[in-house]
């Protein structure tokens, strides 16, 4: 069927023929075609073809066929081939006659409406159940999403774990390769500036050094130059800055935060320029080693949150002042300091009782306060004292039974020179006495490291067994030996120079 332009005239295609009602061409239809499949089949085709029919889908109103079949005989039997293809009829019926002869047909009463408004009620259900199934598939979409974001997370992270420790374990071999006991020297600046007279520095090798002077013989007849070469793992000229002389420590720093004891000391005598290097100036340009090195540490181990480790940090300032250990830290009165003994665990690790510990800040000016200075013939505040500074590592990752633990001990040794260089009476007598005997056992200690021997001496001094634990092992160990450009010192760089010059040269076999 399809209606012609002015939707009046209907026209049928199958027939071809036009009428003016859809009702007058059924009727014409109905008694042309005597079968009910006929008429059944031209019924819908009809009713598809008109937009105000077909908004019934399949339902049919009684009153409907009515006007179409009004013969009662034909418009049951119409009735009866619908429902039985699935259409629904809906309505009173037009007589008794045909209720009377069609008694099982519910759906010709008042519970056709009923059912219409149950499937009705039915449609809206079916419709909400596609609605939720589709936000359940957007829910189940996202869920699957973030399933998969979370899987590459957890992969990243294992990829990042992996080559953090992968780094270590290269980061380790590369400094066991260079040596886990080096030995670095630093030519303190002339006072009045210019070069020295008697150091002289290869410009194309940074690891020598030659000391060089004119002697005269003994009948006073003869002048000779005698020269006296070393080498070392890294030699700093006087204009070398503090940045420059810390790039060639960090490694070292790392190597703690990584989980492994790390052990630097300044040596040298008094005047050299050891507390410079490893305390620094007021300015940004001269902060020293100690500083430096703790925020190396603060920022790696704020950088290595970002892959789940969490660290934690404690820090003690000792003194070890005529064979004594003293807190520099402590802040009570100074006829109750308490005493303090070095102690080692069944495991190894050394501790000292009654010690305070505290936050990195302000640590280095609340030890000054507290250390023991005295005016020497070379020095008008020299350091009586060594001092260490001890930084205790902890680390461990999240989720993850890895962890590490370490130390890193920062020592600014007191100036070591002959007592006839010095001077030294009276109680600075007793202080030069201790500083040499300790300096002396440092040394004994880190020659028996270099040359790998059984037995290792650390129980000589207060000085080495406090550092035992930073010394043995694995353990790494810089030696920083600072000399003085002065004519007049030239004896006691000599002397300083001999001892770590021997050190290296064993580490080197």
């Amino acid at each position: 069927m399809m209606e012609c332009p002015d939707r009046r005239i209907v026209y049928c295609l199958q027939c071809q023929r036009g009428s003016v009602s859809l009702s007058v061409h059924l009727r014409r239809v109905c008694m042309k075609n005597n079968t009910a499949e006929e008429r059944t089949t031209e019924l819908q085709r009809a009713k598809n073809s008109q937009s105000v029919w077909a908004r019934h889908g399949r339902r049919w109103e009684y009153r409907e066929l009515c006007a179409i079949v009004p013969d009662v005989a034909h418009r049951r039997s119409l009735v009866d081939h619908l429902e039985n293809r699935g259409f629904f009829v809906v309505g009173e019926p037009a007589s008794s006659q045909e209720t009377g002869s069609r008694p099982e047909h519910g759906l010709l009463t008042g519970e056709g409406g009923r059912i219409a408004a149950y499937r009705g009620e039915l449609a809206e259900v079916r419709e909400e159940l596609e609605r939720t199934k589709e936000a359940y598939q957007v829910d189940s979409l996202q869920q699957v999403q973030a399933s998969l974001q979370q899987e590459a997370v957890g992969r990243q992270r294992e990829t990042l774990h992996a080559g953090e420790m992968e780094r270590r374990r290269l980061h380790n071999t590369l400094q066991e390769l260079k040596g886990n006991i080096r030995v670095f020297c630093r030519v303190r600046p002339l006072v009045g500036g210019g070069p020295s007279p008697h150091i002289l520095l290869p410009p194309d090798d940074h690891k020598a050094l030659v000391l060089a002077r004119s002697e005269e013989s003994h009948v006073g007849r003869r002048t000779t130059q005698s020269t006296y070469s070393f080498s070392f793992d890294r030699v700093f000229g006087p204009s070398a800055s503090q940045q420059e002389v810390f790039e060639e420590i960090s490694l070292l720093v790392q190597s703690a935060l990584d989980g492994y004891n790390v052990c630097c000391f300044a040596y040298g005598q008094t005047g050299s320029g050891k507390t410079f290097t490893m305390e620094g100036g007021d300015s940004d340009a001269a902060v020293g080693v100690i500083p430096r090195a703790v925020k190396q540490v603060f920022l790696a181990a704020h950088a290595l949150g970002a892959q789940g480790w969490e660290f934690s940090f404690t820090a003690s300032f000792v003194e070890v002042y005529n064979k004594s250990l003293r807190d520099l830290l402590y802040t009570g009165k100074a006829g109750k300091r308490p005493e303090h003994q070095i102690r080692k665990s069944a495991a190894g690790e050394i501790s000292v009782t009654n010690l305070t510990y505290q936050k990195v800040q302000n640590l280095i000016a609340v030890a000054n306060q507290n250390r023991s200075t005295a005016q020497t013939t070379l020095n008008d505040r020299s350091s009586r004292s060594h001092s260490v500074f001890q930084l205790d590592i902890q680390g461990e990752t999240a989720g993850r039974e890895v962890c590490c633990k370490s130390t890193l001990c920062l020592v600014d040794l007191a100036g070591g020179e002959r007592v006839l260089k010095s001077q030294a009476q009276g109680e600075r007598f007793k202080e030069m006495t201790a500083i040499n005997s300790s300096l002396s056992n440092l040394g004994l200690v880190i020659t028996a490291l270099a040359n790998k021997e059984s037995h290792i001496p650390y129980r000589n001094s207060k000085l080495t067994y406090l550092l035992q634990s930073c010394l043995g092992g694995n353990s790494k160990t810089l030696m920083f030996v600072n000399i003085a450009p002065e004519p007049d010192s030239f004896g006691e760089s000599l002397n300083s120079l001999r001892f770590p010059s021997k050190v290296n040269d064993s580490n080197k076999k």
